[in-house]
């Protein structure tokens, strides 16, 4: 078998009617591109132990998509756990991460390597930067006042460190600190680990399907928590180059 170059990582939960029609957009948006260099990709959906049938639906699709791989949490687990369990099973050398809802453009991905193609060697994330938001006004606002806390604690220059689609090397992702929720302060971590990072404007769709598992208040008060605990890694890093004799 092939080794891909880009591993697409889709972190799910309940969301059986969006599986089929975003693998359909991923597969049409980079079966044969340019970008890849005549080298292959993968999806790598992770079911997070849904509720309903979205892992019959996925298991489903892998006759006729060969591109497809799908792993599966035996417990619920969150985001961040289905994001770096996808990754660590991921075979290529970039991941590219969308979230299992619809609302990114797996359009983008393609954008996604081409600003990463044209960048210095040590930009190792591309972050997407929904500049058009299609969800609700509530949403927006506490999004914005939580981009607001995390930019002057953090000082990551993110306009948007929550957005679902990213690109990044998955070396440098494996060696970022795991904790529940990280995958909303990867720019931080990245540029802990010495790395450089840039945001990318992307698409940003309503979704077609299901509900949000996320309400403002619960986001809010574990995002205060975790934002202590990012800002506390930040302070207590070291870094040096290192030197073999």
């Amino acid at each position: 078998m092939t080794t891909p170059v880009l591993s697409v990582v889709v972190p799910v939960f309940n969301e059986r009617d969006n599986v089929t029609p975003l693998i359909d957009e991923i597969t049409a948006a980079l079966r044969g591109h340019a970008l890849l260099k005549g080298g292959d990709f993968e999806i790598v959906y992770v079911d997070d132990h849904s509720r309903d049938d979205t892992l019959a639906v996925l298991d489903g699709l892998k006759a006729t998509t060969p591109e497809l791989r799908v792993l599966h949490h035996v417990s619920q687990s969150g985001q961040s756990t289905a994001v770096r369990n996808g990754v660590k099973a991921a075979r290529g050398a970039w991941i590219a991460t969308l979230d299992g809802d619809g609302q990114n453009d797996p359009a983008d991905i393609p954008n996604l390597l081409a600003k990463r193609d044209g960048s210095a060697a040590d930009v190792k994330l591309f972050a997407g930067w929904r500049v058009n938001r299609q969800d609700s006004g509530s949403k927006r606002w506490a999004s914005k006042w939580a981009n607001a806390i995390r930019s002057r604690m953090l000082k990551d220059s993110t306009p948007d460190t929550g957005c679902g689609i990213k690109l990044f090397e998955r070396a440098a992702f494996l060696d970022l600190p795991y904790f529940d929720h990280m995958h909303r302060y990867l720019p931080a971590l990245m540029q802990r680990a010495g790395w450089k990072t840039i945001s990318v404007p992307v698409n940003h769709r309503h979704r077609a399907s299901g509900v949000s598992k996320y309400n403002n208040l619960n986001r809010a008060l574990v995002g205060l928590r975790d934002l202590r605990g990012v800002a506390w890694l930040i302070a207590r890093s070291k870094r040096t180059a290192v030197e073999e004799r």
